[in-house]
Order: structure tokens, then C-alpha cells, then sequence
């Protein structure tokens, strides 16, 4: 990657107490908002989209034009993407036009050589590796129910996915303890296990994983692009549902977590995720405001009040 370039492909891209700092600037975003506070006004930022989403779209375009900026939506409709220009091309025409470009599609690596030659910061808002910007809002809402994610005990049940292996990345950057509940072949990637090491632990029961944790998490059994799977998965993933008898299993004050779409009565209950331990509806708009102080720390100009220093 450009070496002078700071981006955000994942959350090790980060020193730790600058992604600590990310989540209290978040905080503060949320809890005082200040209308005149517009340090990206005449900056744009080039979102290109190869997979859909509602809460990433929404969450970039409104962060940019709460902080004075702008934000143009590229689809592989509506690019040369789409035709099979290579991926470096693309970013280096985008980064002579644009401050910033946000990339959600199904490749790391891709992303990796955009940033590689990318002359403004790239940012990863999921590919089939991993989902910084996700986990950002998810510690947010952590941190806003107890104070502190440290020494946490959080229990991620289902599909060792890619929003599984940020949660593997960020408990050893955060400090606390995941237990991964998977079927046999649905584990994470090796090497996501390998970055947390003993802060995390895999194990196959979800009521082992849940027993005593303060944060339940779960994702959808088959994911963007896994369709065709989802009769195989659903047999695979049974007794993985989070349901109110897995929930008493946890701490007395436990919050449950999904990064959203929900599937009602498959990963989780409605009586779960539309219940009282749920924080789902905060985590979600958290989006918001996770990524408008990472757009404000890669992008603002030196000395704006507030920002964080990505450098740690």
C-alpha cells in the first residue's frame, strides 16, 4: 500500500489507542452534533459499491454530508468496473478526482491494489475477508452500554464469515474474549484465528460460547452471494439459533448484536432481536457515527477540533 497514504482496509491498519480514540470521537458525534461542524466542505468521496447494502450506503452518504462533504454512488452499472477494467486503473483515476474511496465488493485484494496506488485514502466497507467499518460501530455500542469493551466476554454464534473475522481482529486490538460457535466447516480462516490467538476460543456448542457473556452476536447463516446454499446451510446451522433459552444463558445483563439484514426464526428469534437485551437499532446507527469520525480523522484538514490522529 502507499506507505503515506493512511487507509482502512482493516482494523490492524490502525495503532489501537487511535481506534480506542475512533470510538470515543464517535461518542461524541453522537451525543453533541454541531451543525456548523462541516471540516470536509468541498471534499468528495467515491463509493464503489460491486455488492448492495442499505446501512453502508446510507451511513457514508449521510456521514459525508453532515461533515460538509459529498459522496458519489458507483455501481459496476455505472462504471467501467462493470466492462473489466482492472481495478488499478479505476482507483487511479477516482483518487485524481476524489479525496477518499470506499469500496465494498467480495476482494481483499483487489482492494489491497487499489490502495497500492491510490494517491487518497481507500476504505474498506466489506469484502469477503473482513468488515472494519462494521466493528467500529459495534465496539461503539458496546462501549456506550458498559464503558469499556475490556475484558469482555463476547460470544459470536453461527458462520465464521467475514464480520467474524473483524470480531476475531478486534478482540485482540480491543482486549477482550470471543468465543466462536461454528458448525464443523464453517470455521473461520485460520488466519483470522492466528491474529486473535488467546483472546479467542472456538468451540462448537453456541450455549458454551453464550455461558456468561456479556455480548451475543450473530450474522445471517448464508450470506450475499450464498443463496444457492441457504437449504444446506440451514440444516447445518441447526441449534445455532439465537433464541431467549441461549440468551439466559448469558450474563444477567447481556446485549445481543447483529450487523443487520435479520432473518427471523432462522439465526434469531423475534422475540430476541425485537426484544429488551437488544441493541441491534443502536448498532445500526452507529454506522453513522463510527464512520463519521473515521472520515473526519482520514480526511479533515490538520488541527480541525476533535479529530483523531490515525497515527496514533
Amino acid at each position: 500500500m502507499s506507505s503515506s497514504i493512511p487507509h482502512f482496509l482493516r482494523l490492524a491498519d490502525v495503532p489501537p489507542q487511535a481506534l480506542e480514540a475512533l470510538i470515543q470521537r464517535a461518542i461524541v458525534l453522537k451525543r453533541a452534533p454541531e451543525p456548523t461542524h462541516r471540516p470536509l466542505t468541498g471534499q468528495t468521496l467515491a463509493m464503489v459499491f460491486a455488492k448492495s447494502s442499505t446501512r453502508t450506503r446510507v451511513s457514508f452518504e449521510a456521514a459525508m454530508a453532515q461533515l460538509g462533504g459529498h459522496a458519489i454512488f458507483l455501481s459496476p452499472r455505472d462504471t467501467q468496473l462493470g466492462r473489466g477494467e482492472p481495478v488499478e486503473d479505476t482507483a487511479r483515476v477516482l483518487s485524481s478526482m476524489c479525496n477518499a474511496i470506499m469500496v465494498r465488493n467480495d476482494s481483499q485484494a483487489q482492494q489491497e491494489a487499489m490502495a497500492a496506488v491510490s494517491s487518497v485514502p481507500v476504505i474498506n466497507a466489506l469484502s469477503e475477508q473482513c468488515h472494519p467499518c462494521q466493528l467500529l460501530a459495534d465496539i461503539q455500542t458496546i462501549v456506550e452500554h458498559r464503558g469499556s469493551v475490556r475484558g469482555v466476554t463476547v460470544a459470536w454464534v453461527g458462520d465464521g464469515n467475514n464480520v467474524c473475522h473483524s470480531w476475531l481482529e478486534a478482540a485482540r486490538v480491543f482486549d477482550f474474549q470471543l468465543r466462536v460457535a461454528t458448525p464443523e466447516g464453517f470455521e473461520p480462516d485460520a488466519a483470522w484465528l492466528d491474529v486473535a490467538g488467546d483472546c479467542a476460543q472456538l468451540v462448537r456448542a453456541p450455549a458454551q460460547a453464550v455461558e456468561g457473556a456479556q455480548v451475543v452476536v450473530t450474522d445471517v447463516w448464508a450470506s450475499m452471494g450464498q443463496e444457492a446454499e441457504q437449504e444446506a446451510r440451514t440444516a447445518a446451522f441447526a441449534g445455532y439459533c439465537v433464541d431467549n433459552a441461549l440468551m439466559r444463558r448469558a450474563a444477567a445483563d447481556a446485549i445481543f448484536l447483529h450487523c443487520l439484514p435479520a432473518h427471523r426464526g432462522e439465526e434469531v428469534t423475534a422475540d430476541v432481536i425485537d426484544g429488551p437485551q437488544s441493541r441491534v437499532w443502536q448498532e445500526a446507527e452507529n454506522r453513522l457515527h463510527a464512520q463519521k469520525a473515521l472520515l473526519e480523522a482520514l480526511l479533515a484538514p490538520p488541527g480541525t477540533t476533535g479529530a483523531v490522529t490515525l497515527d496514533g
